[in-house]
């Protein structure tokens, strides 16, 4: 069977970042994308415009909804903009998920590419306090790592000690280094006491709207097909990588373009079955 992943999160009117882009992600990994829509936002690659979050009844609903019928293999949360709409999906996960090993993937996301905030101030503590207990991984960039820890993460050691706080509270993390100085970007994964160092060298471009999106879903694509956490974490750097790599640029947009999910597909389409 083709893995069920279902993603949590809001709506990019751009198609860069949010349940497009992880359902994106999810279809280009084999699985079956379902999504439940936490926020909509009208944004392109330079600003978000406006967002309208959705009652949080409805986002429970829309779970309730998924989960009793169809189920899932691995569930990715994106943007969840409230502490109201947090504990909704706390809540309906813990009932749907309980005595399951469906793995959760928590990407907390707090700004927008542009800038632009996305999780409001008093919604910080209830993503801690009800969402990471729930989580099998957090992935946190260097910010939101130092939001959620009140700990500096700009060295790498520092990024460890405060990957370290963060896990205590229950899930693995993976302490994303991309916003960190250097030609080399060192990624942290911290599991069960054992950390695991991935580096690559920094790839220059515009093209990163939704990376962080991507690669969490990337990563759940591949633990609802049974991978262990470091390959899957590896594996899913490896394909935003070559996503960034291939980026294209998309009409007359001017800021953090998206990446090309689908450019493994590529040759196929160009080619033919076979070539």
């Amino acid at each position: 069977m083709r893995p069920r992943l279902l993603t949590i999160a809001g709506s990019d009117s751009g198609g860069g970042a949010g349940v497009q882009a992880d359902l994106k992600t999810f279809a280009a990994h084999g699985a079956y994308g379902m999504s439940v829509i936490a926020a909509l936002t009208a944004q392109n690659t330079r600003e978000v415009r406006a967002v309208l979050e959705v009652p949080p009844e409805m986002v429970a609903a829309q779970i309730d909804a998924v989960l009793e019928d169809i189920g899932a293999d691995a569930v990715k949360i994106g943007m969840l903009m409230s502490a109201e709409v947090i504990r909704a999906v706390a809540g309906r996960l813990r009932t749907h998920l309980a005595g399951t090993s469906v793995p959760v993937v928590l990407d907390p996301v707090m700004v927008a590419k542009s800038g632009d905030r996305l999780l409001r101030e008093d919604a910080v503590e209830a993503l801690a306090a009800d969402l990471l207990p729930l989580a099998t991984l957090v992935t946190p960039n260097l910010p939101e790592l130092e939001r959620l820890t009140g700990l500096p993460a700009a060295g790498e050691v520092e990024r460890l000690h405060a990957a370290e706080a963060l896990a205590a509270k229950g899930p693995a993390v993976l302490a994303k280094g991309g916003h960190a100085e250097g030609e080399e970007v060192v990624d942290l994964l911290l599991e069960g006491g054992r950390v695991h160092r991935f580096t690559h060298p920094r790839l220059h471009t515009t093209s990163t709207h939704g990376t962080g999106c991507t690669l969490s879903s990337a990563i759940a694509a591949r633990l609802g097909a049974g991978e262990e956490l470091p390959r899957a974490v590896e594996g899913a750097i490896q394909y935003l990588r070559g996503a960034m790599a291939a980026a294209y640029p998309v009409g007359k947009g001017n800021g953090h373009g998206p990446v090309d999910h689908f450019y493994l597909w590529k040759a196929s389409w160009v080619l033919g079955p076979g070539s």
